[in-house]
């Protein structure tokens, strides 16, 4: 749940940032498949991972952590509200 959780917020932020995957993994020095594995919730990323996508996608990595934190729990709250 966490892994397509956050894979529905990364690929909401790229798009935002007007990225595409490849350029994203370009920025963050990663590579475009492991992006879309991130994307697709078949992969969870490591602290140097989410370190490098904040970087690739222009953000401090505390706003980056913050903003991923926050969706986090706002999900788990609609999740104990159903």
């Amino acid at each position: 749940m966490l892994n397509e959780l956050f894979g529905t917020l990364l690929r909401r932020m790229r798009k935002e940032a007007g990225l595409s995957q490849e350029k994203l993994a370009f920025e963050a020095d990663l590579d475009r498949t492991y992006i879309s594995l991130l994307e697709g919730g078949k992969r969870s990323p490591s602290l140097e991972t989410l370190y490098l996508l904040s970087r690739g996608l222009n953000i401090p990595a505390d706003q980056f952590l913050r903003i991923v934190g926050e969706e986090i729990l706002k999900n788990e709250k609609q999740a104990t509200d159903q």
